[in-house]
């Protein structure tokens, strides 16, 4: 689990965290923040999946001007490594959904009864 937070990037995956608890703190004491604080959560987690591909993008094209004939970007580098660092993008994105659907199920829990 720590190597997760680790590979997912320790700036971005640290405030989802930070979020996480703010659920837990905001159910008790403002409840209608509950269900902002996680699509908080999901925003932030797609942005940095947008951050990691840009930073992936430029990799590629500092190692795409170093080599002259290029016809692909399977010329650059291998499909491993490049799904692998999609994988590894994707990591914050999954919690950052994750913690929205624990905000949804704390605001299905908290609704008054009928």
């Amino acid at each position: 689990m720590f190597r997760l937070f680790l590979e997912g990037g320790v700036w971005f995956m640290s405030i989802l965290t930070i979020l996480l608890i703010a659920i837990f703190f905001a159910a008790w004491k403002a409840p209608r923040w509950v269900k902002e604080i996680g699509s908080i959560a999901r925003s932030g987690g797609f942005f940095s999946l947008l951050v990691g591909l840009r930073q992936m993008f430029d990799a590629l094209q500092k190692v795409g001007d170093q080599r002259e004939a290029v016809t692909s970007v399977f010329d650059l580098v291998s499909p491993n490594v490049l799904f692998g660092g999609l994988k590894v993008a994707m990591i914050p994105v999954i919690y950052g959904i994750i913690i929205y659907i624990v905000s949804r199920i704390v605001c299905i829990v908290q609704k008054p009864k009928l």
